[in-house]
């Protein structure tokens, strides 16, 4: 799927054709198809802007847009093929196994890759100059999360995990921070506990806190319901901090049930004069109020159209440009620079939120803890 282009008479010299850009996203399931079509929307929005401004050095930008169903080998071979179309750069992906995979193979062809929303630290296995990435890392995130658990009295939790590195990287991040206070974290399984055996196993442990860990919204649901309805448990907290919440089918299957429930949104306190823009077209593209990630694909298009305006749409001239290019985003001012235990280059400065939604008014988000 090609998308951006308008035609050539929009633009004073396009001889050399559009730039493409390739593009991934989780768009099918067992990806998690809402953070693709959001994380796309953005992208999308963004260069329909660029294009409507005349482009970049009068050429239009196209995405070369490939599913990644949230298959790291499904991504590794489609950052290959992209790389064979010729694409400038590569951007986008939300699942964070995906996009280390799809890192580790464009730093072996030489590709610049712009990582718009997956947050695991060790994106790549070592320290590279072709990589940034605007999502803020993992351990920054979650231990922020943790704070707010400890803020709000919760030192015995409990976390519903499924074996995947990001939510064993999550749970370590919780552990090491929640323990050097006081707290515990206890793992249990969700392939081998029905829900019902969750909720036992909470009362056993006597938590205050649940965290799911899981990867599909749908996945929690009817831990959520189980843990609603067992009245054993009415005062135990549910969390979702890798942000199932943020999109509108947990509403939808939740109702009630759904509302309450912290999770990690990088967006800021407000939005300034662009971002406010931003969402209101994006909600118009979308039908729905925007997640954190449409921000986010608005955002990876917004500083590439920059580095290549400032310093050339050869691959070479992208990845020299990260440490040195600075962007108005949507979220605030965007720059890249090292962060310690980070290989890639890095926006420090990403806003960290925890929110919920409002019991008694569901869709709307309240701001619990900020960064």
């Amino acid at each position: 799927m090609i998308t951006g282009e308008r035609g050539p008479h929009r633009y004073a010299d396009d001889t050399g054709g559009p730039i493409r850009i390739g593009a991934l996203a989780p768009l099918t399931r067992p990806g998690w198809v809402e953070a693709g079509r959001h994380l796309l929307a953005g992208l999308e929005v963004g260069v329909g802007e660029v294009n409507d401004a005349g482009g970049v050095a009068g050429r239009p930008l196209a995405l070369v847009v490939r599913d990644t169903a949230a298959d790291p080998r499904r991504a590794a071979a489609a950052v290959d093929e992209l790389a064979q179309l010729g694409v400038a750069a590569l951007v986008g992906e939300y699942h964070s196994v995906v996009a280390r995979a799809a890192a580790e193979r464009a730093h072996a062809l030489g590709l610049p890759y712009l990582c718009s929303s997956a947050v695991l630290d060790a994106l790549t296995e070592h320290p590279t100059d072709l990589i940034a990435r605007l999502s803020p890392p993992q351990s920054r995130g979650w231990r922020i999360y943790a704070d707010h658990l400890l803020g709000t009295g919760h030192r015995r939790i409990a976390v519903v995990t499924q074996p995947s590195v990001y939510w064993a990287a999550g749970t370590r991040v919780l552990r090491d921070h929640l323990t050097a206070y006081g707290g515990t974290v206890d793992e249990l399984d969700s392939g081998a506990l029905i829900p019902e055996d969750v909720c036992d196993a909470l009362v056993d442990r006597r938590a205050t806190a649940l965290l799911l860990l899981v990867g599909h919204p749908q996945s929690a649901v009817s831990i959520v319901r189980a843990v609603r309805r067992d009245r054993r448990l009415a005062e135990v907290l549910i969390g979702a901090p890798a942000g199932q919440p943020e999109f509108a089918d947990w509403v939808t299957s939740l109702g009630d049930d759904g509302a309450g429930v912290p999770f990690l949104s990088y967006l800021p306190d407000r939005l300034g004069p662009l971002g406010s823009r931003v969402g209101r077209v994006l909600g118009d593209r979308l039908g729905e109020a925007p997640s954190f990630v449409a921000f986010e694909g608005y955002d990876t298009v917004a500083v590439l159209a920059e580095v290549m305006r400032s310093h050339g749409t050869d691959r070479a001239g992208i990845a020299a440009a990260w440490p040195r290019v600075t962007v108005e985003g949507t979220r605030g001012r965007i720059r890249f620079s090292r962060v310690p235990g980070v290989g890639v280059w890095q926006w420090a400065e990403a806003p960290v939120q925890v929110v919920d939604q409002d019991p008694a008014a569901p869709l709307r988000l309240r701001v619990l803890h900020r960064d």
